[in-house]
């Protein structure tokens, strides 16, 4: 049953109609796992808000198939879009909605999202640090983490992303499923992490190691006033050491570096591309800063995208081939 209160919340109207020709593939090829086992079929749960599943009740076959999950794709298959927020979707918004090539559903990327432990608190994330070494909700998560590699023991060319809600190096559960993946070649692996811990971890996880496809790494300050800052509990220099590192991996897979632009740091956006070409990065990613409820006064900290000043900066950011402007930074919605 679809949950409308969810749906009222995130202000999705699900009596639209988008009128979008093209079909999305994400619902068709894609599954997020969160920290309660809840399993969605898009990559990102503010956009695509209702589960279809969960792992502690079902296998990710079963889920995949739900009567659920094939619901909210015939919102796909007939254009309406009508459970889909359009108002935060990157791929809506930018009327760049890629088209899958059959209706065939088939898992082909898994985004984990099973534990917010982070080595840091960046205060646009979270209010203070969030890390779990016991008890009954280690445990728990370690079980969702057995049972993924569990379905990764038996399919093939499947691309899994580790991180984005806690750190893959610091997490004890991402630790955990790292080191006890199977030993498949056909399996690929995105990390995203705050890069503090790479040189420490790199060469404890010999199992993804050769398997890594894209390495993201969130940086959010260019000098180590703004970076110590922004990344509450992180220390600059530790950072530069731990990217001097990582550099030498740039042939063996693609390093991105990432930044959530805010008041704070919209005026090293072009540093931060000259420290991607110091340390080989591939490619910057530039995104707007989203509420989290993190902040009392959250519009205090959003970048002045209407300045003039914020235009002619970004405007040589976009000029910069490495720059990825992800958000439409700068364009009123």
């Amino acid at each position: 049953m679809i949950d409308s209160r969810l749906f009222e919340w995130y202000k999705i109207n699900t009596r639209k109609d988008l009128g979008i020709t093209n079909i999305c593939p994400k619902p068709f090829d894609t599954v997020l796992i969160d920290q309660n086992g809840s399993c969605f079929i898009c990559e990102c749960t503010a956009w695509l808000p209702q589960s279809v599943g969960n792992l502690y009740k079902n296998s990710l076959e079963e889920i995949f198939h739900s009567d659920m999950a094939y619901h909210l794709r015939d919102a796909i298959d007939d254009g309406s879009y009508r459970y889909c927020n359009e108002k935060q979707c990157t791929w809506i918004i930018k009327g760049d909605v890629r088209n899958y090539p059959d209706n065939d559903p088939k898992i082909k990327t898994i985004r984990l999202a099973i534990d917010d432990s982070c080595n840091l608190s960046c205060p646009s994330c979270r209010k203070s640090v969030i890390f779990h070494k016991r008890g009954k909700m280690l445990s728990m998560r370690l079980e969702l983490a057995n049972r993924v590699n569990e379905y990764l023991a038996k399919h093939n060319n499947i691309t899994v992303h580790i991180g984005s809600d806690g750190d893959p190096f610091a997490s004890l559960i991402y630790r955990h499923f790292m080191r006890t993946v199977p030993n498949n070649d056909t399996l690929k692996f995105n990390l995203q992490t705050n890069g503090l811990l790479m040189k420490k971890m790199f060469g404890r996880l010999d199992r993804i190691l050769n398997r890594i496809d894209v390495l993201n790494i969130s940086i959010d300050g260019a000098s180590k006033e703004t970076y110590e800052l922004l990344r509450r509990g992180g220390q600059f220099e530790k950072l530069l050491e731990n990217l001097e590192f990582i550099k030498g991996y740039h042939e063996q897979f693609r390093i991105r570096f990432h930044m959530v632009v805010q008041k704070s740091n919209w005026h090293e956006m072009n540093r931060m591309l000259e420290l991607a070409d110091r340390f080989n990065a591939h490619e910057v990613i530039f995104n707007r800063i989203t509420n989290w409820n993190t902040y009392d006064n959250f519009n205090e900290h959003v970048a002045p995208e209407q300045d003039p000043t914020f235009q002619k900066e970004l405007e040589l950011v976009r000029q910069n081939k490495k720059s990825v402007i992800w958000e439409l930074l700068g364009k009123r919605f």
